[in-house]
């Protein structure tokens, strides 16, 4: 890894039917092995879904409304000092949040085995939504994780 340069940030393209640059993220994260009509396929059938079961307007809005209930703000780093490595708690920049809830709510719905992968996520931005579900349990212990550890906040660098 290069120490010299800063990765630039690319500026994530909106998609096609929702013009929003969040549902562009979720098909890139849903993405596997560069098919990306097929993710497109599985976000799409599960927002339709998604407006189905909960009957309210846009399902970007439905999205927004699961990612504040799924995004960690705090997080724990190892950390080196002496000999000993310490857990850290440090707060997150809103795009690892934004990445980090798309990726857990993805790696959730592909771990719910026996229906699809449009009807695993669609139920899982429901149960975010309705702040239950695997996702929304995730951010707590992360969470939980970070309150037991912060006597070593201190040690941020």
């Amino acid at each position: 890894m290069s120490r010299r340069h800063r990765a630039t940030k690319r500026k994530v393209i909106p998609d096609v039917r929702y013009n929003s640059p969040l549902v562009s993220h979720l098909v890139n994260v849903v993405m596997q092995d560069g098919k990306k009509s097929i993710a497109q396929r599985i976000v799409y059938g599960a927002f339709e879904k998604v407006s189905e079961k909960l009957e309210k307007g846009d399902p970007v809005d439905l999205l927004i409304g699961a990612m504040e209930n799924a995004r960690p703000r705090l997080e724990v780093k190892s950390r080196r000092v002496g000999g000993a490595t310490y857990q850290v708690p440090v707060e997150i920049s809103y795009e690892r949040q934004e990445s980090l809830a798309l990726r857990w709510i993805v790696t959730a719905a592909s771990g719910r085995k026996g229906i699809t992968m449009r009807d695993a996520l669609a139920n899982e931005i429901i149960d975010a939504y309705n702040n239950t579900g695997g996702v929304v349990k995730k951010k707590e212990d992360t969470h939980k994780m970070a309150q037991a550890n912060r006597a070593f906040a201190h040690l941020r660098w």
